[in-house]
C-alpha cells in the first residue's frame, strides 16, 4: 500500500513538473531523481548509460535542448559528465 502511495505521489509531482516548469527545470529535477539526490544515503553515480535522447524523451524537449543544458550544468562545475553520461552530482 505504501509503494501505492508513494508513486501516486510520484506521479503526480511528475505531472506538476511537466504543466509549471520550464524544460531546464525538468532536466536538473530528472537528473536529481536519477542520482537519489536528497536521499538516504546522499547521491549515488548513475552507472546505467543514458543517452541525451533518453533523457529529452523523460524530459518532454529534444536531444538539442538537453545538450545545451547538460553544457550550462557543466560550466559552473555542477555535473560531471562522461561520454556516455555517467552522471555524478557535486
Amino acid at each position: 500500500m505504501t509503494h501505492l502511495l508513494t508513486r501516486n505521489s510520484r506521479v503526480e509531482e511528475d505531472l506538476v513538473d511537466q504543466l509549471f516548469n520550464s524544460s531546464e527545470k525538468r532536466l536538473a529535477r530528472t537528473l536529481l531523481l536519477l542520482t537519489n539526490f536528497g536521499k538516504e544515503g546522499g547521491p549515488q553515480p548513475v552507472t546505467t548509460p543514458i543517452s541525451q535522447e533518453t533523457l529529452a524523451e523523460i524530459v518532454g524537449t529534444t536531444r538539442s535542448r538537453v545538450s545545451v543544458f547538460m553544457n550550462k550544468f557543466r560550466k559552473p562545475d555542477h555535473l560531471r559528465c562522461r561520454l556516455v553520461l555517467s552522471l555524478t552530482l557535486i
